[in-house]
């Protein structure tokens, strides 16, 4: 029997092993808990839901809901155990951590091509792998990764500031305009009177923040990457000599400097998704849009992306996979997971599948397959396997789909989806033949 080994028990991890075990690969899957905790997990089982319960939004007009219901025609498992396991939550669909656990748990120790074994792995194993350690790799294994990939480190993201939808902005109260005159079209600036950003600052200083674990309290607290509530609580006017400093910015409307500005730099060529720099924060989501909607043009604001400070180790994705997943340097292992530079549950067990899959066709003598680009999967690793400058952790949003021709909000989503959805048919009926 074919054999292929898979590293880390978590979303990605147990995804790729029983995507690969339904293909008749035998599969040695290793996780480290509970002998070995990380300082984020509280249980030693599989796919364990560290922070929320909630695997986003299920509605099929959204980018998590697509995404989803592209993984459903994949026949992902992991997407099935949640809607077995599903309580309510709105809009979002929100699941029992235990019950879910438990039907991954058993699914895997229950195949009989699956040996689970419970140990720290410290080297990368022999034959074609998937590492799936996730963003608390072990430091051994850390080590032994940045040895493989020929870097010294593996790259920390400690601070990442939300990404609003741009369709949702009201562009009559902002102005293009960049602070140094490089590019203008690259920054939107949304000016505040000083009443507005009084009205802001005592809002923000007052707002509700995470908790945050003890491992990431350690990572972000130095000067260049403080959380934006931290640095609003040292006075009324630190703000105006950081992220919010108007200088440079005078508005082409008034032809005067405001009191502040708040800056939104281009995530995409065509204006779909905006982050707000420099507001990485540790405000719970809901103060986040509460606060953030104080800022003038961002009153209906949609978030793309939450902002947060916490530890999160990956590699530098774009450099170092093809979009099979593959690592260039070594086409025998693959990576899936927290550790590629996706953000988020669903698009970990998405990263999974497709390292998984991959991996089986590999030790089945197929060539690995590429997920289509106008799928929001294929999407996502278009977006993290695509060299670019400045590469940081992403989650499934509209913004990253390629080819979208300019039409109203409404109709463009039910373009984007529409095609998505043939498009991953047909990839599955493809893959349906090999098996």
């Amino acid at each position: 029997m074919k054999r292929i080994t898979v590293v880390g028990a978590g979303l990605a991890g147990s995804e790729a092993a029983l995507i690969a075990a339904s293909f008749g690969v035998r599969v040695f899957l290793y996780e480290m808990r509970p002998k070995k905790m990380t300082p984020a997990h509280t249980s030693g089982k599989p796919a364990e839901l560290v922070c929320s319960n909630s695997l986003k939004a299920k509605d099929l007009y959204s980018a998590p809901g697509l995404l989803k219901e592209e993984l459903k025609i994949l026949g992902s498992f992991l997407i099935r155990f949640a809607l077995e396991c599903e309580i309510p939550g709105g809009k979002a669909l929100t699941v029992d951590r235990w019950c879910f656990s438990q039907k991954v748990e058993d699914a895997i120790k229950n195949h009989p091509n699956i040996v689970y074994i419970n140990e720290e792995v410290r080297e990368i194993p022999d034959g074609i792998v998937v590492i799936a350690s996730g963003p608390l790799t072990s430091e051994p294994l850390a080590e032994a990764i940045s040895k493989l990939i020929g870097q010294d480190y593996l790259y920390f993201y400690d601070a990442q500031s939300p990404i609003v939808d741009g369709d949702s902005l009201n562009y009559d109260k902002l102005y293009f305009k960049d602070r140094f005159g490089y590019d203008d079209s690259a920054y939107l600036n949304a000016p505040m009177t000083e009443e507005e950003y009084r009205r802001f600052w005592e809002e923000l200083i007052k707002a509700e923040i995470h908790e945050p674990k003890e491992f990431e309290r350690e990572v972000c607290y130095f000067e260049a990457c403080l959380p934006i509530e931290v640095m609003a609580k040292r006075g009324f006017e630190t703000l105006l000599y950081g992220p919010l400093r108007p200088v440079g910015l005078e508005d082409p409307r008034t032809g005067k400097l405001p009191f502040a500005v708040v800056q939104l730099r281009r995530e995409d060529a065509e204006g779909k998704a905006w982050n707000l720099v420099g507001f990485q924060t540790q405000l719970k989501i809901s103060e986040q849009i509460r606060v953030f909607r104080l800022i003038p043009g961002l009153e209906n604001a949609e978030f793309l992306r939450f902002g947060a400070v916490h530890r999160n180790t990956y590699i530098n994705s774009p450099e170092l996979l093809f979009p099979t997943l593959q690592l260039k340097k070594e086409p025998r292992i693959l990576f899936a997971g927290q550790i590629t530079g996706t953000e988020g549950y669903v698009p970990a067990v998405a990263g999974g599948h497709i390292a998984g899959l991959n991996a089986t066709l590999l030790a089945l003598g197929y060539e690995p397959v590429v997920v289509p680009r106008h799928t929001m999967l294929g999407a996502l690793i278009e977006y993290i396997t695509t060299p670019k400058k400045d590469f940081q952790p992403m989650n499934a949003n509209f913004g990253i789909i390629p080819d979208v021709p300019k039409m109203k909000k409404d109709q463009r989503i039910r373009f984007i989806v529409e095609r998505a959805l043939r498009e991953m048919e047909n990839f599955a009926e493809k893959i349906s033949t090999l098996k």
